[in-house]
């Protein structure tokens, strides 16, 4: 599996409840950009329209040795999910709070680009606030027990 891009703000702002792994329609210019990892997730999300998931704001490096062919960079995709994850997915996201948010894309092992989709609720300030607080004394409390280790 190998790993082209994360949204490393992703689970800093929200709060993943559920993930799924779900295919992308790409045009070959898109497949030939990605295998050369030229692909950004920040600030893209997914939303359904008409019984569809799309992808808008994912950014996409036009390919430069496709010359005519090359598509917009920042075009809406479809995403590829079984129609009763979709429906599933719709009555969630109809609640207030929940939006669907892309956390990677990778290649799977037979070579075909699929995207990391979780149905998230954003975070506070407080509760981002807390979590650093919480980061930051686990590390203190790693410190102190290797400190307490070396003596």
């Amino acid at each position: 599996m190998k790993n082209i891009a994360t949204n490393r703000k992703a689970r800093r702002d929200y709060e993943v409840i559920e993930a799924f792994e779900c295919g992308i329609e790409l045009k070959g210019s898109e497949v030939k950009s990605l295998r050369a990892s030229k692909m950004n997730l920040d600030d893209s999300y997914a939303r359904i329209d008409a019984r569809e998931v799309v992808l808008h704001s994912a950014h996409i490096s036009p390919y430069e040795q496709a010359s005519y062919l090359n598509v917009d960079a920042v075009r809406p995709r479809k995403l590829l999910l079984h129609r009763l994850e979709i429906e599933r997915l719709a009555g969630k996201v109809a609640q207030k709070g929940f939006t669907l948010i892309p956390l990677k894309a990778y290649f799977n092992d037979r070579g075909i680009v699929k995207i990391e989709l979780a149905l998230c609720k954003g975070k506070k300030i407080y509760d981002r606030r807390e979590a650093v607080k919480r980061r930051d004394a686990n590390l203190e409390i790693r410190r102190g027990l290797k400190e307490k280790r070396r003596r």
